[in-house]
């Protein structure tokens, strides 16, 4: 958890990106020219009592020209620490005789120290004003300091209070030179066949192990595979994740083997939206159409009729569905081929037909010389209309059959001759469910897969099924053999050594000894 809260504050940073520190040698207190300073470490548990100020005085007039900023020191590559420089312009008079300053950072005591200058230089230069810098107030990446100023000795109401927000790791000096930045650099290349991310880690700690895996990113990264560890005396930093799917949300994911180490992600298969849409299912009992993103996503899912164009129009505007995270579902959904899914992210969109590839529709019609014949496998209620085909255009009249259907049954409906003898087709819906399509239009000797063919692929799924059942029960059976047999041989063991026992006693003592005889008869 502390690690994840060091990611997410490195990367609420807002100083710029780009932005390359002021580097110092060593810290230290710099007053103007001809002015000698020096400074101790001072905290007093009970502040001494102010003075009133000579008349006139105020911070506005005292303190000039107050600057935080934050100032790098290293002591080699990869091995820097920050500080809070302080910087102010002070109109210096009889009554100051140095500077106070105290800094205070979250959950943490304040740290003072006095700036104190010398009697001789500052009664030389009273009355100018002087410049005092200080850098030697450690930092951390992202840490707010508040920032006290005072005269010293301490003048009432001669205060200047301001909070300084240090730089966090989304700046690139920090992250190449700050221990607690550093995150090193992930390149790779991938292999698609094998399904292998070759990754090679350069500018990580030198003196630190390497931790690299696969997670899919959400709020937080969740593991996709096993932890990766390269040793720090490997020369060369690479590795191989494998993983199952190209994912837009799976990313490498890679941090320095320490304690509240920052991490680094990268995502090599961001783009591949298209690898979201798997994973629909239906569950026919329920007539639940469902699908759950393996990624999070700001989609709009809805189910449409696909076109012979392509094309796929919406059902209704019941039919469409906004997800982020959450799984979608469809209730009350005819399994029709025709039926397909939508998926739109901004501008794009994708069509998947869950029961397209089924090749086995869940009921079908035929028209022939003015009789309609309605197959289904399932309980249903169609709407039937009459069309009319002129020049491309289909014009349905308001000449409509309900036709109710028994599981596994056919019905069979005779038009009137005035209906068959023109130029029409048949257009059927189902309308006991709440999402179903159109047929299209077919016209008399139109035949789909027939009943006679769909009954047999039912017929040999039930066949499979028998014999799935079978094969269940035949290893269960084997199963409990196994069992017995080998209780039935612990036991046949168990007298042979009791026989055994008992043989061996009555040979020594040339008796038999009841208590083995009975043993033994057990």
């Amino acid at each position: 958890m502390k690690a994840l809260c060091l990611v997410l504050l490195a990367w609420s940073a807002c100083t710029a990106v780009g932005e390359d520190l002021e580097r110092i040698n060593s810290c230290s207190t710099k007053c103007t020219k001809g002015l000698q300073c020096k400074t101790k470490l001072k905290h007093y548990l009970f502040p001494p009592r102010c003075k009133n100020p000579a008349s006139g005085l105020s911070a506005r007039s005292v303190f000039k020209n107050v600057s935080l900023s934050a100032v790098m020191s290293c002591r080699q590559r990869r091995d820097c620490t920050l500080h809070l420089q302080i910087e102010t312009l002070i109109n210096l008079t009889d009554s100051i005789h140095g500077l106070y300053i105290c800094t205070a950072t979250p959950a943490t005591f304040s740290r003072c120290q006095i700036v104190t200058f010398s009697k001789a230089s500052r009664e030389r230069m009273s009355g100018q004003q002087v410049d005092v810098k200080n850098d030697c107030v450690d930092l951390q990446p992202h840490q707010q300091v508040q920032v006290t100023l005072e005269t010293w000795p301490p003048l009432c109401d001669i205060t200047w209070t301001g909070t300084y927000q240090a730089p966090g790791c989304l700046n690139e000096d920090l992250r190449r030179n700050i221990p607690e930045c550093i995150t090193g650099q992930l390149s790779y290349k991938d292999d698609p066949q094998k399904k292998e991310l070759s990754v090679v880690v350069s500018e990580s700690l030198d003196d630190k192990n390497y931790n690299l895996r696969l997670c899919k990113k959400s709020t937080i990264c969740f593991d996709a595979g096993a932890k990766v560890v390269i040793k720090k005396e490997d020369p060369v930093k690479r590795a191989i994740l494998r993983y199952s799917l190209p994912l837009p949300c799976l990313c490498i994911e890679g941090w320095c083997d320490m304690i509240d180490a920052p991490r680094i992600q990268v995502c090599p298969f961001q783009d591949r939206l298209e690898e979201l849409w798997r994973g629909i299912t239906f569950d026919p009992l329920e007539q639940m159409l469902q699908w759950e993103p393996a990624c999070p996503v700001a989609a709009v899912v809805s189910l449409c009729q696909k076109g012979p164009s392509g094309a796929c129009s919406d059902l209704s505007h019941q039919s469409s569905r906004r997800v982020g995270k959450e799984k979608v579902a469809f209730a009350e959904v005819d399994p029709h081929p025709l039926l397909c899914m939508k998926f739109t992210v901004k501008d794009q969109s994708w069509i998947r037909c869950p029961f397209g590839q089924v090749g086995l529709p869940v009921w079908q019609a035929t028209f022939s010389e003015g009789e309609v014949s309605v197959f289904s496998y399932t309980n249903a209620t169609f709407l039937l209309e009459v069309c009319q085909q002129s020049k491309g255009n289909v014009l349905c009249q308001p000449y409509t059959h309900a036709v109710h259907v028994e599981p596994q049954q056919s019905v069979r409906l005779n038009l009137s001759e005035d209906v068959y003898r023109q130029n029409v087709c048949l257009q059927m819906k189902r309308i006991d469910v709440k999402f179903s399509v159109t047929s299209r239009c077919f016209q008399p000797g139109d035949k789909p897969p027939a009943a006679k063919s769909v009954k047999k692929e039912l017929a040999d799924t039930n066949y499979s099924l028998i014999c799935i059942s079978a094969g269940v029960t035949l290893t269960v059976l084997i199963a409990l053999g196994l069992v017995l047999h080998v209780v039935v041989t612990a036991h046949h063991k168990r007298k042979q050594k009791r026989k055994a026992t008992y043989l061996a006693v009555e040979k020594q003592t040339g008796e038999a000894t009841p208590g083995v005889s009975l043993l033994f008869m057990r």
